[in-house]
């Protein structure tokens, strides 16, 4: 029987909270290839122009255990610096994973930098166990929020 799992991961950033979502989240499928050109070989919109219902893949290098993933925009709130989405494709969806969620929140910090706050949940198909897979992930959601924080701070006009 599958069961449902999630984890949760919050990063502390000096980069304020607007510039780092529209960075980090909105506009990730143009600087990935660029910031994270050794895991994300290319990436672009497949339907939408960014809002909910939108999609948009990212084809990985062969680090990656999969060669691609689809993601669909579920929720946004651009004013409240907050999305959901969906992997509706690639990404290990049909191979050890049923269903996939991210839930990112970039709040305001007291110090003017901001806090992403992620939600991920998610459904293994039966038989999958999870080992390492979560540190992994954590991971590299840390590493494409700290890419994204160097970038703006090295470019204090990009994002604002």
């Amino acid at each position: 029987m599958a069961s449902t799992n999630s984890w949760t991961l919050e990063i502390a950033s000096p980069v304020a909270a607007p510039r780092l979502f529209r960075a980090a989240v909105m506009d990730w499928h143009t600087l990935a290839p660029k910031l994270a050109s050794d895991v994300v070989a290319s990436a672009h919109p497949v339907d939408g122009e960014g809002g909910v219902g939108s999609v948009r893949q990212f084809n990985f290098t062969s680090v990656m255990p999969f060669g691609f993933m689809k993601e669909r925009l579920e929720f946004l709130d651009v004013d409240k610096c907050e999305c959901k989405s969906t992997l509706v494709e690639g990404g290990g969806i049909g191979v050890a994973i049923e269903t996939a969620t991210s839930h990112i929140k970039v709040e305001p910090a007291a110090d003017g930098g901001s806090v992403v706050k992620v939600d991920s949940t998610y459904k293994l198909l039966p038989g999958v166990e999870v080992k390492d897979e979560i540190a992994k992930a954590k991971e590299s959601v840390t590493a494409i929020f700290k890419a994204v924080e160097a970038y703006l701070v090295a470019n204090p006009d990009a994002y604002n």
